[in-house]
C-alpha cells in the first residue's frame, strides 16, 4: 500500500510540473480506473506514452476499442462544428430576437448590421452572415441565413421560390465540390441544415402561404414550425392552435422535422414522439435581462408581471432551443447530409447522365435498362 501510495505522489508531482491542461486530462484518466479498476492500458500502450510499466498488475485482455470515443471527440474539437440555420418568416415576427436568445449573442443579420429604419424589400431577399461561437473550448461556426420580404408582399404568389432555390444552390456547390478530381480534404458545408419557419399567432389556422411552403420545402430541407410571439395568445388559444396547426400539417401531407420515417429504433420513435406532439412550438424570444425573485431572467416585461423565455410554464423556447442545438443537433444535419442532399445528388447525376446519353445518341430505354 505505501508503495502504491508513493507512485501517486510521484505521478501527482510529474503531473503537476507539466501544466494544468494536462494534469487534468490525467486527472479524469485517474478518475476512470477508479471506477473500473480492471480496465487499464496494455504495457505496450503504457510504454508507448512514456509511462511506467512496473506499476500495478496489467489487464492483458484489455485491447483498447473503447479509446475510439476519445480520438473522434480530440479530433472533432480540432475541426470545430458548422451549423446553418434559415429563419422564413414575415416582418415583425421576432426572427431576429428568437435568433439573438437561441445562442445568447447578437448572431442575427440585423443585430451585426444595423442600419436605419429597413425598408420592406420589393423581392424575397437571403442574406447570410456567419459567426465563430465557442463555449467550453468547443468551436462551431454558426451561419443564420435571413429572408426579408418573405410574405410581406399584397401578391405572395410563388414567394417560396427563391428560398427553394438557395437551398439546391448550396447543395449545387457541395456537389460539384465533391465531384472535384482534387477535392478538398474538408469541403465547406454551406448546406441548410434546418429552416425555422415563424407561423403569425393568429389563433384560427394556416394561411395558404404557410401550408404551401411547408409542403414544397420540407422535402428539401429540415422544417421547425414555431408559432411567433406566442405570448399575445391565452393558453387555451394557444393549444387550440398547435392542434389545428398538426391537423393541417398532417391533411396536407407536410413531413416537418423530425420526419416519423427516420426514426433509427424504438429508443428515437419514443423521444421524438413526444417532440411531434409538441409541435409547433409556441415561442417568445427576448435578448433583455430583468430582475425576477432576485434572479437574472431574459424575458418581456409587462404591466402584470414578466414573461420568462426559458420557463416553460409562459413559453416552449426551451423546448426548441434543446431540440436545436442540445438533443438533435447531429441528427439535423445527419438527415441533411444522408437524405436531403443525397435525393439532390441522385436527381442531378441521373441529369447528367441522361444529357450525356443524348449527346452520344443512346436511346433513353437503353440508358433505364442499364440503371436498374
Amino acid at each position: 500500500m505505501l508503495e502504491q501510495d508513493g507512485e501517486v505522489v510521484k505521478d501527482a508531482r510529474r503531473a503537476a510540473s507539466i501544466g494544468p491542461e494536462v494534469f487534468s486530462s490525467y486527472s479524469s484518466s485517474a478518475m476512470s480506473e477508479a471506477v473500473v479498476p480492471d480496465t487499464m492500458v496494455s504495457p505496450a500502450v503504457s510504454s508507448l506514452y512514456g509511462e511506467k510499466t512496473g506499476g500495478p498488475a496489467v489487464d492483458f485482455s484489455y485491447v483498447g476499442i473503447d479509446a475510439i470515443l476519445e480520438q473522434m471527440r480530440r479530433k472533432a474539437m480540432k475541426q470545430g462544428f458548422e451549423l446553418n440555420i434559415m429563419v422564413v418568416g414575415q416582418s415583425g415576427l421576432g426572427k431576429s430576437t428568437l435568433m439573438n436568445t437561441l445562442f445568447k449573442s447578437k448572431v442575427s443579420r440585423k443585430s451585426v448590421m444595423a442600419t436605419a429604419q429597413e425598408k420592406i424589400p420589393k423581392t424575397i431577399e437571403i442574406k447570410s452572415i456567419s459567426h465563430d461561437i465557442e463555449e467550453k473550448g468547443v468551436r462551431m461556426k454558426l451561419t443564420v441565413i435571413d429572408t426579408p420580404g418573405f410574405g410581406d408582399q399584397i401578391n405572395n404568389e410563388n414567394c417560396w421560390q427563391p428560398i427553394m432555390k438557395f437551398i439546391n444552390d448550396q447543395y449545387e456547390a457541395y456537389l460539384q465540390e465533391e465531384i472535384n478530381i482534387n477535392r478538398k480534404k474538408r469541403i465547406p458545408d454551406s448546406r441548410v441544415h434546418c429552416c425555422i419557419y415563424f407561423i403569425p399567432p393568429t389563433g384560427h389556422c394556416l394561411r395558404p402561404l404557410d401550408v404551401e411552403f411547408m409542403r414544397r420545402l420540407s422535402k428539401v430541407v429540415n422544417i421547425v414550425p414555431v408559432i411567433a410571439k406566442a405570448d399575445t395568445l391565452t393558453l387555451e388559444e394557444r393549444d387550440f392552435f398547435k392542434k389545428k396547426i398538426r391537423e393541417e400539417l398532417r391533411a396536407n401531407g407536410i413531413d416537418v422535422y423530425p420526419q416519423k420515417e427516420f426514426d433509427e429504433d424504438a429508443e428515437d420513435r419514443m423521444i421524438n414522439e413526444k417532440i411531434r406532439e409538441m409541435i409547433p412550438f409556441a415561442v417568445v424570444g427576448s435578448d433583455q435581462e430583468y430582475q425576477v425573485n432576485g434572479r437574472r431572467l431574459l424575458g418581456r416585461k409587462t404591466k402584470w408581471g414578466t414573461i420568462e423565455v426559458e420557463n416553460i410554464a409562459h413559453c416552449e423556447f426551451a423546448y426548441l432551443r434543446d431540440l436545436l442545438i442540445r438533443t438533435h443537433m447531429q441528427n439535423i444535419k445527419d438527415i441533411t447530409s444522408s437524405i436531403h442532399y443525397e435525393m439532390y445528388r441522385v436527381r442531378r447525376l441521373n441529369e447528367n447522365n441522361t444529357a450525356v446519353a443524348h449527346a452520344n445518341g443512346i436511346p433513353e430505354h437503353h440508358l433505364a435498362a442499364h440503371e436498374m
